[in-house]
């Protein structure tokens, strides 16, 4: 019995393909992952929320060292020490955002 023309067999390239996480990788996935990240990235909107528009207002940042009191957005999340990845995500658009045009 022969395979499909082409020499290929049947199923051949469909192997699932190998992905390296480093150790403690949190491998979630499906809707509660999708909610684990909204909940994250609204968490850090909160964050910032208060600083926007005319009526903003001064955060009061202290890290054990220093204070900082700004309302600059990219400044704040840039103190702010964000562990999860979709947040940490939206942190780092913000500081190139900043990096590239100023605002």
């Amino acid at each position: 019995m022969m395979g499909p023309p082409g020499g290929m067999g049947r199923g051949f390239g469909q192997q699932p393909g190998i992905i390296l996480l480093r150790e403690g990788t949190d491998t979630s996935q499906g809707k509660a992952q999708l909610i684990s990240n909204i909940n994250a990235c609204a968490a850090v909107v909160d964050s910032v929320r208060s600083t926007l528009g005319p009526r903003g207002m001064d955060k009061l940042m202290y890290d054990g060292t220093r204070v900082t009191i700004s309302n600059d957005g990219a400044t704040i999340m840039k103190l702010l020490d964000i562990v999860h990845p979709a947040a940490r995500v939206l942190a780092e658009i913000s500081m190139s955002q900043d990096s590239e045009v100023g605002d």
